[in-house]
């Protein structure tokens, strides 16, 4: 029997096709995954507000991770006790590792003077902008704009005014993620620091010493997840290379894109490999 498995997934070009947003190619793995009680987690630059539909849509009912680690919502219940420094909100213990939003908007505000027409950001993009920067749908880029933490921001102008910008946050203390399409602003967080701290909760649920972390992602911000987990998935991508990690071992890539090569490693990791498999 298969356990103390966890996968952690970012979802947009790995669980989910980049172009389609499908994961039909994943579903066959996903049942398979449920059947043998291993937890599916995402972990993504996406909001509670889109999480909660997506996660119906696909049939994940664990934790997850929102907003590029920024918090971790577990539904209440699912571990025996409220872990330690979790706050109770709709129904999910909540463990907060960004500021608000509002902090964000108010540091982006002292930026518009010196980049003025340089960038656009969320919160001043109008639904229609918003669909034509991600590709989503017109209620799926309403809910990417219910932010709790973090600020995505659009980058219009130049690479070197773009690196003039990132040098001018990383003065105030900001690092910007990288991801896609867009910077992230949202503090010191990051999807691999959120991986830690739920794996752990899952150990001390278990009662055991070792829970092992799968992680696949296909971009520069799940970097700090997989070299964070114990075993790394570079998920293939028709839009850049896999991403570089320090990591040497413990390290696959996928032979195919998204969810067909998110299902395909998972399947020769997990079962068809006898670390797993009693």
């Amino acid at each position: 029997m298969l356990k103390d498995v966890l996968v952690f997934s970012d979802l947009d070009g790995t669980l989910l096709d980049h172009h389609t947003y499908s994961f039909a190619a994943a579903l066959p793995m996903l049942q398979k995954l449920h059947a043998a009680n291993i937890p599916v987690i995402p972990n993504t630059s996406k909001t509670f507000a889109e999480l909660t539909e997506l996660r119906q849509q696909i049939g994940l009912d664990g934790p997850f991770i929102v907003e590029n680690g920024a918090a971790i919502y577990i539904p209440i219940g699912y571990f025996a006790a409220q872990p330690k420094h979790t706050k109770s909100k709709n129904g999910y213990w909540v463990k907060e590792f960004s500021k608000p939003r509002k902090h964000w908007l108010s540091l982006i505000e002292e930026f518009k003077g010196s980049f003025a027409g340089e960038f656009k950001h969320f919160f001043n993009m109008s639904n229609k902008e918003i669909i034509a920067a991600t590709g989503l749908s017109a209620k799926e880029a309403r809910l990417a704009n219910t932010r709790e933490y973090g600020e995505p921001i659009l980058w219009l102008g130049s690479d070197n005014a773009k690196t003039d910008f990132v040098a001018a946050l990383e003065k105030r203390g900001v690092t910007p993620l990288h991801g896609g399409r867009f910077l992230h602003l949202s503090g010191e967080c990051d999807k691999g620091k959120a991986l830690i701290w739920l794996t752990q909760q899952f150990q001390v649920e278990r009662a055991t010493k070792q829970c092992t972390s799968i992680a696949l992602g296909d971009g520069h911000n799940d970097v700090a997840m997989l070299e964070a987990a114990d075993i790394a998935v570079r998920i293939l991508s028709p839009t850049n290379p896999p991403p570089t990690l320090n990591k040497l071992t413990q390290v696959y890539t996928s032979q195919a894109y998204g969810p067909k090569g998110w299902a395909e490693c998972l399947e020769q990791i997990i079962f068809n490999n006898s670390q797993f498999n009693d």
